[in-house]
């Protein structure tokens, strides 16, 4: 009776120490930014993580029509709440909570000001580049504040205990989104003050240290590591490299996983990476809770292309995993060897003791798919789905892989970053249930921490760019969301908006990691070894058989203007080789001369095709000075292909010819720009 009572007590005490205020202070803040551990920890009633942004406004959910409205509308670059006078309202958020990561694509001299807890007196005034410049403490850690390929980041937590407004003044810029937790009320957390203390700002250094490291040990030396296994071997198509972990000392934790690989060539490394699978399952349950193609797991594809960050990378020295894993008796480890070689893998796990209560954490899952459970209600286009799952957890980030071969503008503004641009898609968070998503974003760059389309390649403790061929071809991009993590009660739905359709091609490929309550499984299945590789095939390419490509023709003068190659892949396959030779920035009575080489002498038919659209001229064609017929109208509205243009039939010598292009005017009905393209020359004895 006396051991009964004393449990008791243990449990209630247990259970009230759960049910108290949980009081933490900045340096506890900061150490959340490098505690992978935690983000098991299963999220309690009232623990959120949302967003706001400068998305399109237009974009509504109608609760009672009861469906969503301009769903696709575009204009990210200047929504806000409201305004005040002259200043704009862009956040307000109720305590206790915490801003995590602030991002811009473009932010200027103009102030912004962060008012807490309701003080007459801003905590933070700076103008808004002065978040991001590295010239103002403590926003001046390199790898906490940085710009990413022309995104601009801050991950140095603001904390508030009751609210937090942030109001901008003329000039701030335009686009943001401040990501931003709030915790359970009760929670106890500081008020941000800019002025840190000697602890603060040791502790602030200490996470930009951590975390500029990339692939380090997070938990550092003093962390007590109960056991690393190792496995190496060859096996057969069919075949895996297993392991088995048993807990029986207790619930354990997978704290690291390595992977070293070895393949023939290029082209066998990125086929092998799709067709290896990581399998785990935790606690004997049915189902694995990680199934994910190898290379995918650690964050980029396709193939291994090196980088290193937090809790994922790929090195010299091998593919390295941080994630912690707890399970409660037993985890299986599998590489599935789904190809037809056999294959050469070494496995290092690396485990501990849980030092939480098993019950308290979630599952560790990762999924592959290519589009499974896209929405039904055609009102949602163009969201895609990167995840859809029922239960308690937290979502944790993504890595999308895109095949893009042709290119493409984006479909809904002409400029949109550049020619190849396939991203501008707002991210789309639905939690519990939601209608109307608690982050929306501002473009599939901005979600992956960059700006404007950029190819740029880079690699950040939280997020990368792994391998982008100018934006067309494969892209890979990821973030991990550790202190901006999102928790669920009962469900999450994680979209991504998606403009250009799979037939373009345009193909999305997504890795997922989140934590789930035990037990509680996800609807995310096997992909068959066929649907995971192959799919990558580039296009053929239209092209008039003998014709002189007229982006590859030499120029021999021009009066004025800017000739060169435009790629026209976004505007069908009507242009031979997909391109043309685009004259810009030329007036009335401009010239341009072209050289047209002929082999051999005879009689030969002329033909060419040209390039109509909205801003075009009006032209005359010469030929060795003689004009070819009358001028050319080539306005139209929308960019489109004349079709064979016959100039006659010409008596030619062996050498290099002068086809001569005059500017005469423009369409009544033109934009007045006074374009000019060439897509092909043809000569025909």
């Amino acid at each position: 009776m006396r051991r009964w009572s004393f449990v008791f007590a243990l449990v209630v005490t247990a259970l009230a120490g759960r049910l108290a205020a949980e009081k933490l202070t900045y340096v506890d803040l900061i150490g959340r930014m490098t505690d992978l551990e935690r983000l098991a920890v299963l999220p309690e009633a009232g623990e959120t993580c949302a967003q706001w942004s400068s998305y399109d406004r237009a974009s509504v959910y109608d609760a009672a029509a009861g469906e969503y409205v301009k769903w696709e509308a575009n204009g990210d670059g200047n929504g806000r709440i409201r305004m005040e006078g002259k200043n704009q309202v862009l956040a307000e958020m109720d305590g206790p909570g915490v801003i995590w990561r602030i991002w811009s694509a473009m932010p200027e001299k103009g102030h912004v000001k962060f008012y807490l807890d309701g003080a007459e007196a801003p905590a933070i005034d700076l103008p808004f580049i002065g978040l991001f410049d590295h010239t103002n403490a403590p926003f001046n850690r390199p790898s906490l504040v940085y710009m990413a390929a022309r995104g601009q980041n801050c991950y140095v937590p603001i904390p508030y205990q009751k609210s937090c407004k942030i109001v901008a003044e003329e000039g701030w810029g335009r686009y943001f989104q401040f990501t931003y937790t709030t915790f359970p009320k009760g929670t106890v957390v500081p008020t941000f003050k800019m002025e840190l203390s000697e602890a603060e700002s040791a502790a602030l250094n200490e996470a930009d240290a951590i975390l500029g490291r990339g692939g380090a040990d997070p938990w550092g030396k003093e962390r007590k590591r109960a056991m690393v296994m190792a496995k190496k071997g060859t096996f057969a198509p069919g075949a895996a490299l297993e392991m088995t972990l048993n807990g029986k000392a207790g619930p354990q934790a997978i704290t690291g996983l390595v992977v070293r690989t070895a393949f023939a060539d290029r082209n066998d490394e990125i086929g092998a990476l799709r067709e290896l699978v990581l399998r785990i399952t935790w606690d004997d349950e049915e189902t694995a809770a990680v199934w994910c193609p190898l290379g995918d797991f650690f964050g980029t594809a396709p193939g291994e292309n090196l980088y290193k960050s937090f809790p994922l990378g790929m090195t010299e020295k091998g593919y390295y995993s941080n994630w912690y894993m707890p399970f409660a008796e037993r985890a299986r480890i599998e590489i599935v060897n789904e190809g037809k070689k056999p294959r050469t893998l070494e496995l290092e796990v690396t485990r501990s003791p849980v030092e939480r209560p098993i019950a308290e954490l979630g599952r560790f899952h990762a999924k592959w798919h290519r589009g499974a459970f896209q929405p039904e209600d055609p009102k949602r286009w163009p969201d895609w789905t990167i995840l859809t799952t029922k239960g308690r957890g937290r979502f944790c980030g993504v890595m999308l892989h895109v095949w893009n071969p042709k290119g493409g503008q984006c479909p809904l503004v002409a400029w949109c970053h550049g020619h190849y641009w396939w991203g501008e898609g707002d991210e789309k968070f639905f939690v519990d249930g939601e209608k109307f998503p608690s982050t929306f974003g501002t473009g599939t760059e901005d979600y992956f921490g960059y700006a404007w389309g950029s190819g740029e390649l880079f690699a950040q403790a939280y997020h990368n760019q792994t391998i982008s061929m100018g934006n067309k071809g494969h892209i890979s991009v990821n973030r991990f969301q550790i202190v901006d993590n999102i928790p669920f009660q009962t469900s999450f739905e994680g979209a991504i908006e998606k403009y250009f359709p799979d037939s373009w091609p345009t193909l999305y490929a997504a890795t997922v990691w989140w934590y789930q309550a035990a037990g509680a499984g996800d609807p995310y299945g096997a992909v068959p070894v066929e649907e995971r590789t192959g799919y990558y095939v580039k296009p053929q390419v239209f092209k008039v058989k003998g014709a002189i490509e007229g982006e590859t023709m030499k120029v021999l003068s021009k009066s004025a203007g800017n000739p060169r190659r435009q790629d026209l892949a976004a505007h069908g396959n009507t242009w031979s080789d997909e391109a043309h030779l685009w004259w810009t920035d030329a007036k009335p009575g401009d010239t341009l001369e072209l050289a047209v080489p002929v082999a051999e002498a005879g009689t030969y038919t002329l033909t060419t095709q040209l390039t109509k659209a909205v801003d075009y001229g009006i032209v005359q064609l010469y030929l060795d000075g003689t004009k070819l017929g009358e001028p050319l109208d080539l306005y139209n509205d929308g960019v489109v292909a004349t079709g064979a243009i016959d100039l006659g039939k010409h008596e030619l010598s062996k050498g290099e010819h002068v086809l001569k292009v005059e500017i005469t005017g423009a369409n009544e009905k033109a934009k007045k720009a006074y374009m000019f393209g060439i897509d092909y020359v043809k000569l025909e004895q």
